[in-house]
């Protein structure tokens, strides 16, 4: 079978047709040309599977459990927390946006939300303390990619369910370069707040004010661990973990009369729709990857990239360079499902641990979403503060420094990313 279909792909693409449909636009139209038109019954089967999985059921349940929290306004919380312990530094509120993040991350696991809900509030809010509004924009567009790397983790089950790795694997091994990324940021920040002059947010609050707002965050903080905690611990599996969060969420949102029906009905609502779009184009992927397999490429791309090198540092800069470049026309969703299938099996043949492929992969295509011209969270931050996303680009340049740098660093020594997995027994 020839490559027609990935042309067909790429074309179908640069024309406007959406992802989900130019998946399946692109081999069926193949199949068609070549005459093999018995295996379109095997497309649209492959596309039915794909979503009739148990372990994808883990993807709405974050996204109800996202939309719940950001809906009842628990964000409020975890930035009064931020404020109460690192309010007090030198560009504290941008310090806030980034510890903020962090603790958002661990609730939504999406980029989209953590951008959208914080910067709503803190991006006006930093304007009136005294930052551009275009540095507002780009410290929170940099930050809300911690959002997807920090589990729970959206596209880390989509990974775990193409390539057939642990999802509990990935979310310990998403861990380090999260956390990474943050001190990275905080660091930049410091650096950038000292040259020009940024003030704090806040007086150093004391430690009653610490323990007061520890305890309005403190059922929102238990989240993240215990999703964390029950899924390593073999408590629940990561599909059931989700279930739990959304649980979780509805139940303290409710106590706390944060939410109330008519806003429930509108959580729903608008999880039903994500949830819609993320599956059908999960579908198609798993549709899309079988004609992958079908066709051989898996294997001629393999042949053809050992051609070039067996090196396994040089094939990681050559992948990083790849997927760097994807991450800036395609969003990390569709290229993990269209990309995952193809490039994985080259280094994993190469002796590259399927887990540490998997996060770097993760990483490079989630701070794609940050980076020009077509990263979602650009655009996210532009809408909310009116910022051009060339300017909002152009400010996050000592950011996208700080975000290859974790690149680098995940990639080039192993250890980071693998050593929580394999003490939990998920990596060899």
């Amino acid at each position: 079978m020839s490559l027609a279909f990935f042309w067909l792909l790429l074309g179908s693409m640069l024309i406007g047709l959406p992802v989900a449909f130019a998946l399946l636009f692109a081999p069926g139209l193949s199949l068609v040309l070549e005459g093999k038109e018995a295996f379109l019954l095997m497309l649209t089967q492959r596309l039915y599977n794909g979503i009739d999985s148990f372990p994808l059921m883990a993807v709405p349940f974050f996204i109800l459990a996202g939309e719940i929290m950001n809906r009842s306004g628990i964000t409020v919380s975890l930035v009064d927390f931020s404020k109460a312990f690192i309010g007090h530094l030198r560009g504290g509120l941008a310090q806030i946006n980034i510890a903020s993040s962090l603790l958002f991350a661990g609730l939504s696991g999406s980029a989209v939300a953590d951008c959208s809900a914080l910067g709503k509030m803190l991006i006006p809010a930093m304007e009136k303390n005294g930052y551009s509004r275009k540095f507002a924009a780009a410290v929170t567009a940099a930050s809300a990619i911690i959002g997807p790397i920090i589990p729970p983790s959206g596209i880390m089950i989509l990974y775990a369910f193409v390539m057939n790795v642990s999802v509990g694997g990935l979310f310990a091994a998403g861990l380090v370069p999260g956390l990474l990324i943050t001190l990275g940021l905080m660091g930049m920040t410091w650096i950038l707040a000292k040259k020009r002059n940024y003030p704090v947010a806040a007086a150093k609050a004391s430690w009653g004010e610490k323990a007061e707002a520890t305890k309005v965050a403190f059922w929102p903080l238990l989240t993240p661990i215990i999703l964390l905690g029950g899924i390593l611990s073999g408590i629940f599996t990561p599909t059931e973990a989700a279930a739990v969060a959304a649980a979780y969420a509805l139940v303290i949102s409710f106590a706390s009369g944060r939410l109330n029906g008519k806003d429930l009905y509108e959580v729903l609502y608008e999880t039903g729709k994500s949830s819609a779009v993320i599956l059908f184009l999960v579908g198609a992927a798993v549709a899309f990857s079988s004609v992958v397999s079908l066709s051989g490429t898996p294997q001629k791309i393999t042949q053809f990239v050992i051609s070039v090198t067996q090196d396994p540092l040089m094939l990681l800069l050559l992948i990083n360079l790849v997927l760097l470049i994807v991450g800036m026309f395609l969003d990390a969703g569709p290229a993990i499902l269209i990309l995952g299938p193809i490039l994985g099996p080259v280094l994993i043949s190469q002796g590259v641990d399927p887990l540490h492929f998997a996060i770097v992969m993760c990483v490079n295509l989630t701070v794609g979403l940050a980076t020009p011209p077509m990263g979602l969270v650009l655009f996210v931050a532009s809408s909310i503060s009116g910022v051009r996303v060339e300017t909002i680009a152009r400010e996050m340049l000592p950011y996208l420094l700080v975000h290859m740098t974790v690149i680098g660093l995940i990639t080039y020594f192993p250890a980071l990313t693998l050593t929580i997995p394999r003490l939990l027994g998920f990596a060899s």
